[in-house]
């Protein structure tokens, strides 16, 4: 009986094996950028231990704040927009339209390439000078601006490209949609609630642990965003920086200057910007996020 257990106790570690392998391939890299970002180091030479000097520059580089500005400007106003978007479209889903599948098909479709750098270039084209959308604007008489080569409006071209790819929160909520009992909006009408009321009142609390999960890897994924500015600016975060997200100017530190020391430092000061932004949203969520179980 003892030699079976054991036997079964191997084939679980055996199974385990590419986890632990996967594991090992992120510790290695994790340790070794820890200890770059102490260093100065240029890709070329062997390290040189500079200590926190890295970290003291991270507290005076103008253009990592700005880097920020941008980065958080463009997080705390596409998430919450690509997040009603999606929550809109599932709800209009979830009535049971006629070739439902197909529908969530094409809305999932963006998703999947939203970050690509062909739907990035095709973005780019159409905000052109002469895109499809100035376009439209000359049908009706309007000179519309060069979108993606303008400092006030390039920005807002990739936020639109971020509401655009809602795909997967959205089915992500129209799965939870399709898990609300009935019988709580059937009480609900009885009790004369209006169909806003319902929303609010069912709805919403109901589906509250997916919108708690949509929005924490809506946040996460927004704060990383990179493809979209490389490609629009040409690798450059303009015009004017206006495009220049955290994860672009790290990269231009680490592979256009080659300070891996200092990319290094950037690295760890995202980690910690996103795990913060992260806890704060597990310590808020006790209050407006409601589970089963309680």
């Amino acid at each position: 009986m003892a030699a079976a257990s054991a036997k079964q106790d191997w084939a679980g570690y055996v199974f385990l094996i590419p986890w632990f392998g996967g594991m090992l391939l992120t510790i290695v890299p994790f340790g070794a950028s820890l200890y770059l970002a102490f260093t100065d180091y240029n890709l070329l030479n062997a390290p040189q231990w500079v200590g926190l000097a890295n970290f003291e520059q991270l507290a005076v580089d103008e253009r990592l704040h700005h880097s920020l500005i941008v980065t958080f400007v463009y997080t705390f106003t596409s998430v919450p927009l690509s997040l009603a978007a999606a929550l809109a479209v599932a709800l209009l889903l979830n009535q049971g339209l006629a070739g439902l599948p197909i529908y969530r098909a094409v809305y999932y479709l963006p998703s999947l390439l939203g970050s690509s750098v062909a739907v990035v270039m095709l973005w780019r084209a159409i905000f052109g000078r002469d895109g499809v959308i100035n376009q439209l604007l000359g049908f009706f008489g309007i000179a519309g601006p060069a979108w993606v080569t303008d400092p006030d409006y390039a920005l807002s071209v990739l936020i639109t490209l971020n509401v655009w790819t809602f795909g997967a929160p959205m089915v992500i909520f129209l799965a939870a949609l399709r898990q609300v009992p009935a019988m709580y909006y059937e009480a609900a009408a009885v009790d004369g609630a209006s169909k806003v009321r319902q929303f609010w009142s069912v709805t919403v609390p109901l589906i509250s642990p997916v919108i708690f999960f949509n929005l924490v890897l809506s946040l996460i994924g927004s704060l990383q965003t990179f493809t979209q500015g490389y490609v629009m600016s040409n690798g450059s975060g303009g015009p004017a920086n206006s495009t220049l997200f955290y994860n672009l100017y790290l990269y231009i530190q680490g592979f256009n200057q080659f300070n891996m020391g200092y990319a290094s430092a950037m690295a760890w000061l995202l980690l910690i910007i996103v795990a913060a932004f992260t806890a704060v949203n597990f310590l808020a969520q006790r209050y407006w996020v409601f589970y089963e179980d309680k």
